[in-house]
């Protein structure tokens, strides 16, 4: 059923369209000053109004995320090319939402280690999670959208460990604006990223869960 490839391309949009309204606002009121540097995105929404709407954004976001995850890892393991490392990348895509929500509520202006935490997860799990995804899409050969989808997430995510791993190195360096550049195009990338998900899930006609209750035991046993 198409209208599931509808939920990664929401994601996408979702966090492309609400970062720079996010950015609008920041500069609008002059939250940021441009002739200073360029902003980071969490420097965006540090201060009201717009940290509401940051912190908002994340948190949908990161259910979102949950969500792609959970179909993602089904959609495999229903293909019978379940393993260990559809698990594992089950668990690093949570993380990886957690983080999320951690970067929306708690801004860098109140707890700047917690958020740089979140931070962590977000950015550097949730890449080792579509890390995995590239092998598992050349792995389970579903085909859907045959090779070409398993070559562009290939390259995304290079471009996206190029983008991490610079803006680390600007970070540290004092190259603030190089560095927040980095970090924009890291975050653009990584919406690119789920919203090629939509390739596959469109061939998903049913997703549900369902809870297994535990057989009872009712006979009677008798010790003498």
């Amino acid at each position: 059923m198409w209208a599931w490839a509808l939920l990664p391309v929401s994601l996408f949009l979702l966090g492309t369209i609400g970062f720079w309204a996010v950015y609008g606002i920041a500069v609008s009121n002059n939250s940021v000053n441009l002739t200073v540097e360029f902003p980071y995105i969490s420097t965006c929404g540090s201060y009201t109004p717009q940290s509401c709407y940051f912190a908002q954004i994340l948190n949908v976001g990161a259910f979102l995320v949950i969500w792609i995850c959970l179909v993602r890892y089904q959609q495999i393991k229903d293909y019978e090319r379940h393993s260990r490392l559809n698990t594992a990348s089950l668990v690093l895509g949570f993380i990886s939402a957690i983080g999320i929500s951690v970067v929306g509520n708690f801004q860098q202006t109140v707890l700047l280690g917690v958020h740089m935490f979140g931070a962590f997860l977000a950015f550097f799990i949730g890449l080792a999670y579509f890390w995995i995804q590239v092998y598992l899409t050349f792995k389970v050969k579903l085909n859907h959208g045959g090779k070409w989808i398993g070559t562009t997430r290939t390259f995304l995510c290079i471009i996206c460990t190029i983008l991490i791993i610079s803006m680390a190195v600007l970070h540290k360096t004092g190259s603030r604006s190089a560095a927040a550049g980095c970090e924009w195009l890291a975050a653009m990338t990584f919406f690119m990223l789920f919203a090629s998900f939509a390739v596959e899930f469109r061939h998903v006609e049913q997703h549900s869960y369902h809870v297994m209750h535990k057989e009872v035991d009712t006979t009677m046993s008798v010790t003498l």
